[in-house]
């Protein structure tokens, strides 16, 4: 059975495990660490399979970080509105049940 491939990764030989592992901070290849893993989530990948990737406590926590490396000026407004709005409406979404902090 062949891995599963992502379609926002087509430059790359990654296959979902390998990226999941990246983004989770668990694993790099070279240059490519969580950080790359969660630019290039958040600038191509669909909103839906967003989610399906990066809960909303990373997505929050990491955005400072991963902001200024979109390209996308409205998928960088977009997630601005987002994370402001997780951080003011729904910060219930934002209790890390993971036992962090």
């Amino acid at each position: 059975m062949a891995a599963s491939r992502l379609a926002f990764v087509w430059d790359y030989d990654i296959d979902e495990a390998q990226f999941r592992g990246l983004l989770s901070g668990r694993r790099s290849l070279g240059s490519l660490d969580r950080d790359w893993a969660a630019v290039r989530l958040l600038e191509y990948a669909p909103y839906a399979q967003i989610l399906g990737f990066l809960d909303p406590v990373d997505l929050v926590r990491g955005w400072p970080t991963w902001r200024g490396r979109l390209r996308s000026v409205t998928r960088r407004r977009g997630f601005d509105f987002l994370v402001d709005w997780l951080s003011r409406e729904r910060s219930d979404l934002l209790q890390d049940n993971r036992g962090r902090q």
